[in-house]
Parts: structure tokens; C-alpha cells; sequence
């Protein structure tokens, strides 16, 4: 029995990321493990392939074609994937501190990727998306390319504005919430204003990418931020717990797996 559903974090970046995974596969969590380069997300399928409560996705965040790690030949290797990939993430923008100079290379490389999705239609499709101060230039990414038509599009830890929210909800996207969006004014409001069907769990665990983490800081993790959520919106917790990881479960398509 799914009882949890992190639907962004990095797996792949801890160092006991599989031993994690199979700790949770019996403690009924699942994880929507979304990459950083199209590389890892290669590699992380394979370390992964027995882990029948993981899904994988190919990403390109937005960090690493900011600081050059990736570039031309990565978002190539990226549509490669992309193409044939039902799961997606993390890509986006991020016109941020850590992103701005690098915004152009960046919306350049995600219209490109979202075009690939719309080019190559894939039923249950998944999108995990970073839209740092530039979520309307998403959007508009996820319109034009129509992205947002073809595909389930998730805005990971959403810190727009509100106009940017409700055309994100019209879009029909959904969005992860964690701790650290909770800890904001701006995030509980949006937590408590968004409609039901829309919201998901997630951590973007671990805090060090490269260090190990522990299945019981994860659970604690998402526990928190479903309890604060069923406080905000003055529901019961363990209802509204149940309506989100049978979402989640269904997105990640686990009940095929033998993880429902």
C-alpha cells in the first residue's frame, strides 16, 4: 500500500540512494526521482531497474547549463531521450541568482525538449518542472509548444506570482509541495488556495546533492508538509494524505508495478 508519494527529489544524488529505495519499497513510499543531466538520468534508470517503487525521470536542470556543465551536445542527448521518455525532470528555467546570465541558453534548450514531447506523444506522460522568477516564460514555453496539452506538467516548489499560479491552473498543471515552500506566507497561501486536484508531495531531498540521507528524514519530510497542508486547508489529514498518493500512484502508474 502506497502511503507516500515524493514526487521531486534526487535519488540519484544520494549515495544510498538504491539502499533507500528498497527500505521504502516496504514502507509504502514511492519517489518521482528526477535528474540533473540526461547523463545521470542514463545511469540512474540502470542503478535503479529494480526498484519497482521508483520512476525515473531524463532531466537537464537549469543550474548545470548556468555554470556550463552541460551544453549543446547534453540538450541533444536530452531531446534524444526525451522523445521516448514517459517521465520527465527536472528541467525548467531559473532566472535567479544562480541562473540569470544563462536564461536565453536555458529557455532555448527547455522549448527545445518541449517540443520533442509534443512531437512524441507518449500516453501518461510526466513533467517535473524548476521555474525560478521565470514561471510566466514557462508557461508561455508549455503553451506555445504545446507541452502543456500533451503531457501532465508539475511545477516543482512554484514561488511565482498569483496571476502566474492561476494560469498555471488553467494550463492544467499541478504542483509539489514541500517544507520550505510551507514556510513562506506566499507558499501557504498558494497551498491553500490551489484546487485539491492539483497538489502533490515532494522533498527535493537531499539537501547536499553527492551526500547520504535517511528514509526516516524523507518520511518525516512528507509527513510534515501533508499535516501542514491538511492544516491550512482545514482538512483531515489522513484523507487528504489518501487523495494525493492515490494521485501520485496513478501518475507514476505504480499500481502496474505492484506498488499500489
Amino acid at each position: 500500500m502506497i502511503r507516500f508519494v515524493d514526487m521531486h527529489c534526487h535519488l540519484d544524488l544520494m549515495t544510498n540512494g538504491v539502499e533507500i529505495a528498497h527500505a521504502a519499497h516496504a514502507e509504502g513510499i514511492g519517489f518521482f526521482c528526477t535528474t540533473v543531466t540526461p547523463v545521470d538520468a542514463i545511469d540512474a534508470r540502470e542503478r535503479f531497474s529494480t526498484c519497482a517503487n521508483v520512476r525515473v525521470g531524463t532531466g537537464l536542470h537549469p543550474w548545470w547549463i548556468a555554470d556550463g556543465t552541460c551544453g549543446d551536445a547534453d540538450v541533444g542527448l536530452l531531446e534524444e531521450l526525451a522523445a521516448r521518455a514517459r517521465y520527465i525532470g527536472e528541467v525548467g528555467l531559473d532566472a535567479g541568482k544562480r541562473g540569470a546570465e544563462s536564461i536565453e541558453a536555458q529557455a532555448a534548450a527547455f522549448e527545445r525538449t518541449m517540443r520533442t514531447v509534443s512531437e512524441h506523444p507518449l500516453p501518461g506522460r510526466v513533467i517535473s518542472i524548476h521555474a525560478i522568477r521565470s514561471a510566466s516564460r514557462a508557461l508561455d514555453i508549455l503553451e506555445r509548444t504545446g507541452a502543456a496539452r500533451s503531457a501532465t506538467c508539475i511545477l516543482h516548489w512554484f514561488s511565482g506570482t498569483s496571476d502566474e499560479l492561476w494560469r498555471a491552473v488553467r494550463l492544467g498543471c499541478l504542483f509539489s509541495i514541500n517544507e520550505h515552500m510551507l514556510a513562506t506566507k506566499r507558499g501557504r497561501e498558494y497551498a491553500r488556495i490551489l484546487p485539491g486536484d492539483r497538489l502533490l508531495l515532494e522533498t527535493d531531498a537531499p539537501p547536499q546533492l553527492g551526500n547520504p540521507c535517511r528514509l526516516d528524514a524523507i518520511e518525516r519530510s512528507l509527513a510534515s508538509t501533508l499535516e501542514q497542508l491538511a492544516q491550512i486547508r482545514r482538512v483531515n489529514a489522513a484523507t487528504l494524505g489518501a487523495q494525493i498518493a492515490d494521485r501520485s500512484t496513478r501518475l507514476l502508474d505504480f499500481a502496474n508495478a505492484g506498488c499500489a
